[in-house]
């Protein structure tokens, strides 16, 4: 499984409650997903902060309230990098601000292993709580995003089937091996994906095939004449 990225932590002595608590979560995350959530004791995690159990208790009443508070640690930072990616794209073509917000929706879901995470065994409560947090996170403003370029007459197809079609193309291509195959990055699909979704797979050109139905031209995130934006 995709490790979520946490940095090491050195064992620490008497740091304050606040501190405590911060750096446990810290090292729960470096433990939690480089070893993996059921391998992982409390003693383990006292171990490597140099800390007793009942320290780390006092802040963390059982593990599974440590494994959400790292999991809202992540999510908090892929909600910080979407707003940021919104307001840079503001002002933008409605195309170029829908492909600005998956292609930073997808590094950020990929790099916390997200998709990995929600599709694991063995936990019930961490695929609840990973769905929850990308949908409440992610999906919602991408809901809205598609709901307020229907209402500006953009998009003529049903808000809710564009963000359905989205959300599945977004979530396997996050764990499928297209990228490795095409020699693709990921960001690459995830912009012909846009395309696609927002002006179809078969568009007219100038050329036809004869018979006066238009030539099919599959959009490629490579087609600079068909980019969306930068």
């Amino acid at each position: 499984m995709k490790t979520i990225e946490t940095n090491s932590v050195s064992p620490v002595s008497h740091p304050s409650g606040e501190r405590r608590a911060d750096v446990s979560v810290e090292a729960a995350g470096w433990l939690f997903f480089g070893s993996g959530f059921a391998r992982v004791s409390m003693d383990d995690l006292a171990r490597e902060l140099g800390m007793s159990k009942k320290t780390i208790y006092r802040h963390f009443p059982d593990k599974r309230s440590l494994l959400a508070a790292v999991l809202d640690r992540q999510f908090a930072t892929v909600e910080r990098m979407l707003v940021t990616a919104t307001e840079d794209a503001a002002g933008q073509p409605f195309a170029a601000r829908v492909q600005r917000f998956l292609i930073a929706a997808g590094s950020e879901l990929d790099r916390i292993g997200a998709p990995q995470l929600a599709a694991g065994r063995g936990d019930t409560m961490l695929r609840q709580y990973v769905e929850q947090r990308v949908d409440a996170v992610v999906y919602r403003r991408l809901d809205e995003l598609f709901r307020e370029g229907h209402r500006q007459g953009l998009l003529p197809a049903p808000p809710e089937l564009l963000s359905e079609i989205t959300r599945g193309a977004l979530e396997r291509l996050l764990v499928s091996e297209l990228p490795r195959d095409l020699a693709w990055t990921a960001a690459d699909l995830l912009r012909a994906t846009v395309d696609t979704v927002l002006y179809g797979a078969i568009r007219p050109t100038a050329q036809d095939t004869g018979d006066g139905r238009p030539r099919p031209v599959i959009p490629t995130a490579r087609d600079d004449a068909q980019e969306v934006g930068p």
